[in-house]
């Protein structure tokens, strides 16, 4: 058995030999991850003209152009309060939690209210807001109802929001159609 040496330059060093490419400008082939095999490269011809750039495997992926996207609608205030008076009538809430979104009596109305606990429901169904309507008397006001369901029972919960200079908007009413809060005319 007679072996054959393929290799007439001695290398010295920790790497093996490069394999020189004649069909590179550069002479040496782009290295690839282990098992993805080699890469296809451009001929010269197209390469020659372009500024050199970095690796594939360190540059940044090539996102296609997206087509614009519409803006995700916001909800109305009307919406937003009413969810947020119901989770304080209904127990689910602190009245706390509403402590910043309230102007005036309005906050000692809704304490006042959520002690009785008038949207708490025994029977086990939770309130869900139905249906919201709302007025604008002026600009920057706005009277709204809602209808609250639990089961198969029906009330109605109204309020009035106002928009703050800082252009938020603020409850300044709350109102079940029940029992007033003793006092409430006198502020």
């Amino acid at each position: 058995m007679n072996k054959v040496m393929t290799r007439t330059r001695r290398h010295t060093g920790s790497r093996p030999p490069v394999r020189h490419d004649t069909r590179r400008p550069g002479g040496t082939p782009t290295r690839t991850a282990p098992g993805t095999g080699p890469s296809r490269t451009p001929p010269a011809s197209a390469t020659a003209s372009r500024p050199r750039t970095a690796p594939a495997a360190l540059s940044a992926p090539v996102v296609p152009t997206q087509t614009p996207r519409r803006p995700v609608p916001q909800p109305r205030p009307t919406d937003v309060f009413a969810e947020r008076l119901l989770a304080v009538l209904s127990g689910l809430r602190p009245v706390h939690c509403m402590l910043r979104h309230t102007i005036g009596r309005a906050y000692d109305e809704l304490a006042w209210l959520a002690e009785r606990g008038p949207l708490r429901t025994t029977h086990g169904t939770r309130p869900v807001v139905r249906d919201i309507g709302y007025y604008e008397p002026r600009p920057g006001a706005i009277e709204a109802f809602a209808r609250i369901g639990a089961g198969d029972r029906l009330r109605a919960m109204a309020f009035r929001l106002e928009l703050g200079p800082d252009q938020r908007w603020r409850c300044t009413a709350v109102d079940l159609g029940g029992p007033r809060r003793p006092g409430a005319d006198d502020d």
